[in-house]
């Protein structure tokens, strides 16, 4: 199955250079931070969600006003979008990594450096998809937008999977979605509960159960799929099944619909039917100084359409440089596939989400934080691992949900964690500190494991390829 590259073409620059005329307008009447928004939706109407208001933390408002000395229209619109998109973001320093990372894959530089700079540059190209889907929500209403978020929260987690599912590197994949959904329980959860403990020590912390609660019912539901192919493989050890993968893929393809489904009923349940349960990690961020907080788009909806193809198409790239370099970065470094995958990918891809739910526990809105941990963790367990299980089915690739037995047993003990953690709805330094040992534990595990981390299994061409370059037919 051939490439699917979202390109941003000399059409959608146009589109950019024509469609700015909201912010123009705005320049030309003095008032470069906004004027009345009659397109725009205020308040709760645009479906920003936690993780949109996580990475609002990471932002910083532009100054428009030499911008509004430009006459000409057209390049004062085109230099407004330039602006948002690339100083809007207090990460503006990462993106030279961006084209310093295509530039060493053609100039043909160590192989190591290029997984370095790559994993550096989708840092910040994250955190501008999440902006630019938070500014087209502002135009599609409420449901299309909390789709668009949800369906984008995790774009480089899905993108580096799928690249690496053609490339038939499962155990890439696997590691990378169990690693983020470590991440996001234990590291992220984590250091927000133990710092924002530290920074409130004598102030009370609390948080609405109702939300954790579903979260860690869906996670449960998700781990309980991926014990039921552990037990339906002992129970099948003996015998001419035993040699017979077709039930444990069937298995893995009827567990990851049911996962789909709960998914689906998830997103009902949380932008229709009980969405005033998290319209309230919105009430909490009003009054927030640091995070941009903005009423309406600030940027119009074809150029930020645009943009986000166009950010999409230069996260690809790099999710493919990723891939592709990953064995070499771990004999470069000296360390196992496994560690990289489930350790290093999540923590710098997500550095930017991680931070700012940090910010917010600092400033003693868990809720906010619990959104972004609990609500990535369950989209990355809910959707984007069963949608990678019938994605390898319709490529013809024979992918499982059998996360073997190490991997398995950390994602149920980070699940428990979490759980009761989270059980009373209040929170001190203390429980963000057993969550953040037992990930170091379990990446201290992966540090020294060499089997089958070292190993990368290529189904299409039915060898086994190990980190050293070795190949056995």
């Amino acid at each position: 199955m051939s490439y699917i590259f979202v390109s941003c073409t000399a059409d959608n620059v146009a589109a950019m250079a024509s469609t700015g005329y909201e912010a123009a307008r705005r320049l030309e009447a003095g008032n470069p931070k906004g004027g009345s928004g009659s397109r725009t939706a205020h308040g709760h109407g645009h479906g920003r969600t936690a993780h949109n208001m996580s990475s609002s933390s990471l932002r910083k408002k532009s100054d428009l006003s030499l911008l509004s000395k430009v006459r000409c229209g057209l390049l004062r619109t085109i230099l407004t979008n330039l602006q948002e998109i690339f100083l809007g973001t207090k990460l503006f320093i990462l993106f030279p990594a961006v084209p310093l990372a295509i530039a060493a894959n053609y100039l043909h530089f160590g192989r190591a450096w290029l997984f370095a700079l790559s994993l550096l540059g989708l840092t910040p190209l994250a955190e501008r998809v999440s902006f630019l889907t938070e500014q087209i929500a502002y135009y599609t209403g409420p449901t299309v937008g909390g789709l668009l978020n949800a369906t984008c929260g995790n774009a480089t987690e899905l993108i580096i999977a799928l690249f690496a599912l053609h490339r038939g590197k499962i155990e890439v994949v696997k590691c990378s979605l169990v690693g983020s959904i470590l991440s996001n329980l234990l590291l992220v959860l984590g250091s927000s509960l133990f710092l924002g403990g530290i920074a409130n020590l004598h102030k009370e912390q609390s948080f609405d159960r109702k939300q954790a609660d579903v979260n860690t019912g869906l996670l449960l539901l998700g781990a309980l799929c991926h014990i039921l192919l552990l037990a339906f493989d002992h129970a099948v050890s003996s015998g001419e099944q035993a040699a017979d993968a077709a039930p444990r893929l069937w298995l893995s393809r009827a567990c990851s619909i049911v996962m789909l489904l709960a998914y689906v009923a998830y997103l009902f349940f949380q932008l229709k039917t009980h969405r005033q349960l998290y319209e309230s990690e919105e009430e909490q961020d009003d009054d927030n100084d640091d995070a941009v907080a903005q009423d309406e788009a600030v940027i119009g909806f074809p150029s930020a359409l645009a943009w986000l193809l166009g950010m999409t198409a230069v996260i690809a790239i790099l999710s493919e440089y990723v891939v592709a370099t990953i064995e070499a970065a771990s004999d470069s470094w000296g360390i196992s596939v496994s560690f990289i995958s489930i350790i290093l990918l999540p923590i710098v891809g997500n550095a930017a989400e991680h931070a700012g739910a940090i910010i917010f526990a600092f400033k003693n809105k868990l809720d906010i934080t619990l959104g972004v941990s609990l609500g990535s963790a369950t989209q990355i367990s809910m959707f984007v691992v069963p949608l990678s299980v019938i994605v390898a089915w319709i490529m013809g690739i024979k992918m499982d949900l059998d996360l073997e037995l190490l991997e398995t047993g950390s994602l149920i003990m980070a699940i428990l964690i979490t759980a009761f953690t989270l059980q009373d709805g209040t929170s001190h330094y203390l429980k963000g500190l057993v969550p953040l040992l037992c990930y170091l534990a379990i990446g201290a595990c992966f540090f020294v494991s060499k089997s089958p981390a070292n190993q990368i299994h290529d189904v299409n061409a039915g060898v086994l390829t190990t980190s050293t370059g070795v190949t056995v037919a």
